[in-house]
């Protein structure tokens, strides 16, 4: 059998759909299987040892008339694959459309997919229960292949050659790293640069043995340079310096990651790592930290939250975030985490109705 997953971002969109990929060489070994996915988070997939083949997706370049020879020209090599199964977890117009020309014997998607993208399945999940987290609803697809959920896999296989490359520059100076990651997408998911600096001082005062790593785009260089200008030596400023490889090696190679919600934090949950997650007008519910939302921080108090919008209209701008003090990251870090007494929350049951 021939598989084509149709997942081409986010970060921590693929991430959440990676335990489908795993599921699937797990039970069906004999299945080839490739992955749509946007160009800039190919590395993420690339050599991976269950992914049989990427297709990448241009989507700046094909947004545009002068590049749709491109876009084209992939549809026809999709097309030549024969695939004999296509499975939308994307759910929208983009991918639907993409499942169509792609031609596959069956194509299956999820139960809540949008903008028409059902025209192009000949099955869907069942719709999903209101808090039911993002990996969950994924794993939902597998019914149509009567394939189990047990989650005996390793969500992301060790990269050697990242992994190198993150030992040689952490060096020796620490034996244990706490990650920061100050940037978000949306400017109203960013918790104040203000907090992470005052935070960053307060880790190391109260952890002598800890250093910080503080990750980021090339986009969130300056709010590592804050960081790192407040913390000092014991901190390294990894903004716009890693791949996306090196990222989640340097988050393996963490104890701790305190992340605004934005895609290295869905990495780190995957990776079993500790998470304090700092939310403001999303929901954790659906899109928190894997199996950790006692570790997410969110004002529930105000009128507004969880809007989910990318603009805050609140007449105290940003006050979802503000309202979060650095004392209660703190006490969480210190009261559960580095103290050793975090513990993950039970793994969700999948129910099929098979």
């Amino acid at each position: 059998m021939k598989i084509l997953i149709l997942k081409p971002s986010s970060l921590g969109d693929v991430i959440h759909a990676l335990p489908v990929l795993r599921m699937l060489k797990k039970h069906r070994p004999e299945a080839r299987v490739y992955w749509w996915v946007d160009s800039g988070l190919a590395p993420l997939l690339a050599d991976d040892p269950d992914v049989d083949g990427l297709i990448r997706f241009d989507r700046k370049r094909w947004s545009k008339p002068t590049h749709w020879n491109e876009l084209a020209k992939s549809v026809r090599g999709v097309r030549a694959h024969g695939f004999d199964l296509t499975i939308d977890l994307q759910g929208l117009a983009r991918s639907g459309l993409f499942a169509w020309f792609a031609n596959a014997g069956t194509t299956i998607g999820l139960g809540e997919a949008r903008e028409g993208s059902r025209a192009a399945y000949d099955w869907w999940a069942r719709p999903p229960e209101n808090s039911q987290h993002a990996v969950d609803r994924y794993l939902q697809v597998l019914e149509f292949l009567r394939v189990p959920v047990d989650w005996d896999f390793e969500w992301l296989p060790k990269r050697e050659g990242a992994a190198s490359a993150i030992a040689k520059k952490l060096g020796a100076s620490s034996g244990r790293w706490v990650a920061l990651q100050p940037g978000a997408r949306w400017l109203n998911k960013r918790w104040p640069i203000e907090h992470f600096c005052e935070l960053a001082t307060g880790l190391l005062a109260n952890n002598p043995s800890a250093g910080i790593l503080v990750l980021g785009g090339a986009e969130d260089s300056e709010l590592g340079k804050a960081i790192a200008g407040s913390a000092g030596s014991r901190c390294q400023d990894l903004t716009g310096k890693l791949t996306l490889p090196e990222m989640v090696e340097a988050l393996r190679a963490s104890e701790l990651l305190i992340t605004n919600d934005t895609g290295p934090m869905h990495v780190a949950a995957a990776l079993g790592k500790p998470v304090v997650a700092l939310f403001g007008p999303t929901n954790p519910e659906r899109t928190g930290p894997y199996r950790q939302r006692r570790s997410v921080l969110q004002n529930a108090d105000l009128p507004c939250v969880p809007c989910m919008i990318s603009r805050c209209r609140y007449p105290k701008p940003l006050e979802c975030l503000r309202s979060i003090s650095v004392d209660a990251v703190l006490q969480e870090v210190n009261a559960r985490h580095l103290a050793g007494a975090y513990e993950s929350e039970p793994l969700a049951t999948v129910k099929f109705g098979i």
